[in-house]
């Protein structure tokens, strides 16, 4: 070809994209959406349910044409579970990869690490699953998708406690056990604030360095106290380690369980068995007859297909519907807004009603739930590890709230008898 001819080719395609639409290339620019998540490191699986929840909702969007015209595009990086790791991630989404929009990665101590940078951007977040996180900050531009209500601390232990109040003879002592972390010392403020409204005495307060791995020592020490129920506030591996002491050592006590993260996910419960009878610990969505959200068993068939192929949680009762419920709202602003103006998108989340996977959410002034659901169920009837019989109704049967209950709290707790 020619020098002249390749000269008159690219003034003919010039003046073609000249005539076009000013905002046409700009349909094609991405529409990015950046987080951190735990894909390596002690909690892996959940890192990995929460983004294929959210590469669900992604493929979704996209084949309904994007938001704003845009596809979206997650932008997101492994923070190995270490909260040391999260400043760095969020500067490099901020800065490097100028992402539009952030969403927290998993859990209270991947939260608070990201908040200072995000706050400092004037960027609105949506975070995944965290207690409390947003007290100290008060930024109003935080948005929480964890059902915990305007006071996160109160409502993740109010309705244990009330549980614990209505057993015959009512219990006089409590112990109370949390990881020094994050998480476990809001959650054990919360406690503490509960035992004192209903007049509980503190019998053994204690928390445990999150390297802990025999946990044997700690349940004697609690034991011998004699506490009429037991709150805990622990890790997945933690959990596991609790569990198995407590049921090595015999403990009997009124009721037991509380603020546990780990019997939630799959391969706890195919891990534990049996050893879960009689816990009572806290959900956000068991498979009951009173629990039926319009939309989630139609998000869980798509995520039980891609999780059998990842071979990651199973079941996905946990995290997975709360991931792809954040990515609704989000779109729905978004789309509600008509731009991505960080002010703009936080007024309207602030003031609308959302229709998600995990039913309605309103969000009130501080970013959590306008109105708490936090679920206390206690596990029954566990025969093996087989996780079809979780797919039943009565293994994990709802003791809290009351407008959501499907059985009576049975007691005293003695090491998976129930």
């Amino acid at each position: 070809m020619s020098g002249l001819a390749r000269f008159l080719r690219g003034f003919f395609a010039a003046c073609i994209l000249l005539t076009l639409p000013l905002g046409s290339a700009v349909a094609q620019e991405k529409l990015k959406i950046g987080f951190g998540l735990g894909l390596t490191g002690p909690l892996a699986a959940n890192g990995k349910a929460v983004l294929i929840s959210m590469q669900i909702w992604q493929e979704e969007v996209n084949a309904r044409g994007g938001l704003l015209g845009r596809p979206v595009e997650l932008v997101y990086y492994d923070d190995q579970g270490s909260p040391a790791n999260v400043p760095g991630i969020y500067a490099k989404l901020l800065d490097v990869d100028k992402v539009d929009l952030v969403v927290s990665g998993y859990g209270t101590n991947m939260i608070t690490p990201a908040l200072p940078l995000v706050m400092q951007k004037g960027m609105t977040m949506m975070s995944l699953i965290g207690l409390n996180a947003n007290e100290r900050f008060n930024y109003d531009r935080y948005f929480q998708i964890a059902p915990l209500g305007e006071d996160p601390a109160d409502a993740f232990s109010r309705g244990y406690f009330d549980l614990a109040e209505g057993m015959n003879p009512k219990p006089a002592t409590v112990a109370i056990l949390g990881a020094d972390a994050e998480f476990g010392q809001l959650a054990l403020e919360g406690a503490r604030r509960q035992a004192k409204r209903l007049g509980f005495k503190i019998v053994f307060d204690r928390v445990y360095p999150p390297s802990t791995v025999d946990f044997s020592p700690i349940v004697r020490a609690m034991k011998a106290t004699n506490p009429d129920f037991v709150f805990l506030a622990s890790y997945p591996i933690d959990s596991v380690g609790i569990i198995r002491a407590v049921n090595e050592q015999g403990l009997t006590t009124g009721m037991f369980g509380g603020g546990m993260i780990g019997p939630q996910f799959a391969a706890i419960r195919a891990q534990l068995g049996p050893l879960l009878n009689g816990v009572v610990g806290y959900e956000l969505y068991v498979p009951e007859p009173t629990v039926d959200f319009p939309f989630i068993k139609e998000f869980l068939s798509k995520y039980t297909t891609r999780a059998a192929q990842e071979k990651i949680d199973a079941l996905g009762f946990y995290l997975p519907p709360y991931a792809y419920a954040a990515m609704q709202v989000i779109e729905q602003s978004v789309k509600a807004v008509g731009s991505l103006d960080q002010a703009r998108l936080a007024k309207h989340m602030h003031e609308a009603t959302f229709d998600t996977a995990v039913g309605k959410i309103k969000f009130a002034k501080n970013g959590e739930w306008e109105k708490d659901r936090i679920l206390y169920v206690q596990y029954r009837g566990i025969e093996g590890s087989d996780l079809d019989q979780w797919r039943k109704a009565g293994r994990a049967l709802v003791l809290w709230p009351l407008t959501l209950k499907s059985g009576d709290l049975k007691y005293p707790y003695s090491t998976g008898k129930m």
